[in-house]
C-alpha cells in the first residue's frame, strides 16, 4: 500500500480515481486500489474514511445526519438537470464519450429542447456559453471529465459519471416505485 496518501489526497476532495483516466498517475493508483482493494478499505476505514468501488471508479464516502443529506439531495438535484441537459446533447454521452465546449455550443443552433434546458443550468449566468463553460468546470472539478487533448479542447467523460448517472436511476427506480 505505498499510494495511501496520494489517493487520501484526490478521494478526500470528493474526487474519483477512474479506471480510464486520461491521467496515467490516477490509471495507477486505480491499478494500485484494485489490488488490494481489502487492504486500502481497511486502511482507510481505520482513519474514519469509506472506499467505495463503482463500476470502473473508486471514492470516499460517509455517513450523514439528516441536515447533510437534505444538503446533499439539494446538489443532486441540480446534477440531474445537469446530466439532463447533457443526454440531451448526446444521448450517448457517458464514460468514454469525448466532446469539445465547441461541440455543444454549435449543437444550440439547431436544438431548441437543447436550449430549453440550458435556461435551467445555472441561472446566475446570462450566456449559453458561459453556461457550458460553468458546466464543464464542474465536471472537471468532480472528475466527471478530463481534458484530454488541450489544443483543440477534447474532454473525455471518465468512468466516474457512472457515479451520478446510477444515483438518478437510484431515485428513478424510488419514485416509480412509489408511484
Amino acid at each position: 500500500m505505498r499510494y495511501t496518501k496520494e489517493i487520501f489526497d484526490i478521494l478526500n476532495k470528493g474526487g474519483f480515481i477512474s479506471q480510464n483516466s486520461i491521467s496515467q498517475q490516477r490509471s495507477h493508483l486505480y491499478d494500485a486500489i484494485e489490488d488490494d482493494f481489502q487492504n486500502y478499505q481497511e486502511y482507510f476505514s481505520g482513519i474514519g474514511f469509506q472506499l467505495e468501488g463503482g463500476n470502473g471508479y473508486y471514492y470516499f464516502s460517509r455517513t450523514e445526519n439528516r441536515v447533510e443529506l437534505a444538503d446533499k439531495v439539494q446538489r443532486l438535484a441540480l446534477w440531474i438537470d445537469r446530466v439532463d441537459f447533457l443526454k440531451t446533447f448526446n444521448n450517448t454521452f457517458a464514460s468514454g464519450f469525448t466532446f469539445r465546449k465547441s461541440n455543444i455550443l454549435e449543437k444550440f443552433s439547431s436544438d431548441i429542447e437543447l436550449k430549453e434546458k440550458a435556461r435551467n443550468l445555472y441561472t446566475d449566468v446570462k450566456t449559453n456559453e458561459e453556461k457550458v463553460e460553468k458546466l464543464i468546470n464542474d465536471l472537471e472539478r468532480q472528475g466527471f471529465v478530463e481534458l484530454e487533448n488541450e489544443l483543440d479542447g477534447t474532454y473525455k467523460v471518465t468512468a466516474a459519471f457512472h457515479y451520478i448517472e446510477e444515483l438518478i436511476d437510484c431515485l428513478t427506480i424510488i419514485e416509480t416505485e412509489e408511484s
